[in-house]
């Protein structure tokens, strides 16, 4: 069972009628707000109460508290000393609230909250409304009042707020674009689509426990945008357990898999000398995730499945259920709707962790952000080696230039870009990386990236399998180049919409609606061709 917690400010008026009349024992028969809260155990029993009071409010507060260990021994009292200096001034108490509810340690998976909404100016109580109604404290309002009907001479509401006050708005504003910098490590990114991804991101990772699906190539970073999604509701108290990432193609082989996920008990396999907890286990009330998920067989699929839906599975050889909450967030750079065309992946546990897919472009198609990145490495370098790397400005030209060219592919995206930058300040001299350590380093890249290279200079070849001689012949080289380029990034791509945003990545953006799928559709239709067919 949850335990109940109630905030609330010390009533210097209301409250103060126990001093005004010394320790008459009919003091508990008149109406106390702060007090009234214990007095209603059958609607709510409060097992913590944190009462905000001001420095001067001291002697008052002590009464208060004697009174209510008197009518309720087991509920804790937290006195929080807050010095509201001016209590009827917005622009005074408001701030201190908030940073007040922003470093308290909140546990909403064992724990409810309510702020109780009675005492306190009318400042104060604009401010907890506002704080409530906008989510930013994870509780609802209680509202008491005196009752004549009641036994105990008082009554107790509990107010549910749907929407957000406008008054506020720009102060989560402010918030949430803190939250999409977080989600960025802090990188100034300048792509409109990768920001606007972001944003949405954080919307969904703040209001939904619902799973989360990302897409994209080979080192764009899944796995470190899981990371930060996952400290993100850390900090906002929307998770108390750990962070458990595991990579799926690592874990393939016979009881493997199952094992790693959900457990097993003691001699449920040759070789399981012990009971193993499992990582889904492992998740509770935190995030789990699993990186390259289409590696999954369909056996693990179908329990993880299941333990989505209940937060119950049953351990490997075992016969008793194990309890566990967590939130998924999944990751692959394959075509999970191919997959499950093919079979190899189940239907229904698509449907389940399809609900929000975010699709990671890789570097080649965020140039405006290497810029950024390549500062975001250096720092990171200097940070982690304790040296003051710097770039000379013209090497620093000449390394963009080059990154910026068609000839950089980028095959291995954030993880190329890290590298490069880790051999140059490695064999850079004297701390300082400059023309003739970029130019080492540009030459290393091209032979890395060779493979590639050779790959699109070939991608002529290609023609003849779905056009004639005939068609070929009355072709301008430009346009066979085009059509060329535009059947290969196709083989490649899940859509005509996942290939238009490869090869349209700088002109997209200049269109309000893209149409990536319907241009490259037209470019093959012009020499009769049809994606499908491809």
């Amino acid at each position: 069972m949850k335990k109940n917690v109630v905030f609330g400010f010390l009533g210097q008026t209301m409250d103060a009628s126990s001093k005004r009349k010394g320790k008459h024992s009919k003091r508990f028969e008149r109406w106390r707000p702060t007090v009234s809260l214990v007095q209603h155990p059958k609607k709510l029993t409060v097992h913590r109460l944190v009462l905000l009071y001001n420095p001067a409010e001291s002697e008052l507060k002590d009464q208060i508290v004697e009174d209510i260990e008197t009518l309720s021994p087991k509920t804790q009292i937290d006195a929080q000393e807050i010095d509201f200096e001016s209590p009827w001034d917005f622009q005074k108490v408001f701030p201190l609230l908030y940073q007040f509810i922003d470093e308290y340690n909140f546990n909403p998976s064992k724990e409810n909250y309510f702020f109780h909404l009675t005492t306190g100016s009318n400042i104060q109580q604009a401010s907890v409304f506002l704080c409530v109604g906008a989510k930013y404290f994870p509780g609802r309002l209680l509202q008491s009042g005196p009752n004549r009907n009641s036994s105990t001479g008082s009554k107790l509401d509990i107010i549910d707020l749907d929407d957000a006050p406008k008054a506020v708005a720009d102060i989560f504003k402010r918030r949430q674009k803190e939250d999409t910098d977080y989600l960025k490590h802090g990188i100034a990114t300048k792509n409109p689509a990768f920001n606007q991804m972001i944003q949405r991101i954080e919307r969904v990772a703040i209001r939904s426990k619902a799973p989360l699906l990302i897409t994209g190539p080979t080192g764009a970073g899944k796995s470190h945008l899981a990371s930060r999604i996952y400290k993100l509701k850390k900090l906002r108290h929307e998770l108390n357990g750990d962070f458990v990432e595991v990579n799926c193609a690592t874990i393939v082989g016979e009881n493997s898999a199952m094992s790693t996920l959900f457990g097993h008990i003691k001699g449920a396999y040759t070789g399981a000398s012990a009971k193993r907890e499992g990582l889904l286990k492992r998740a509770d009330g935190g995030l789990l995730f699993l990186d390259e998920i289409a590696e999954l067989g369909l056996d693990e699929q179908a329990m993880l499945l299941s333990a989505l839906e209940t937060k119950k599975f049953y351990p490997l050889g075992g016969d008793q259920e194990t309890k566990s909450e967590f939130q998924l967030v999944c990751g692959t750079n394959k075509d999970l709707r191919k997959a499950v065309s093919e079979g190899r992946f189940r239907e229904d546990l698509f449907a389940r962790i399809n609900l929000f897919t975010f699709s990671l472009p890789g570097l080649a198609d965020r140039k405006e952000d290497i810029e950024p990145n390549l500062e975001f490495e250096l720092d990171k370098y200097q940070r982690d080696n304790a040296i003051n790397m710097q770039m000379k400005p013209s090497a620093r030209r000449k390394y963009l230039e080059f990154a910026l060219s068609t000839e950089a592919t980028w095959k291995g995206n954030f993880r190329d870009l890290n590298a490069s930058v880790l051999r140059m300040a490695t064999l850079a001299e004297g701390a300082q990386i400059d023309n003739e350590t970029v130019a080492e380093e540009i030459d290393t890249l091209k032979y890395l990236w060779q493979p590639e290279n050779n790959k699109a200079n070939n991608h002529l070849a290609l023609l003849p399998s779905y056009l004639s001689p005939k068609q070929i012949e009355h072709m301008d080289l430009m346009e066979q180049h085009e059509l060329a380029i535009t059947i290969s990034v196709c083989l490649n791509a899940g859509s005509a919409a996942e290939a238009g945003r490869t090869l349209y990545s700088v002109s997209r953006l200049a269109r309000k609606k893209p149409n990536d799928g319907a241009r490259v559709i037209a470019m093959l239709g012009k020499h009769g061709l049809k994606f499908e067919d491809l």
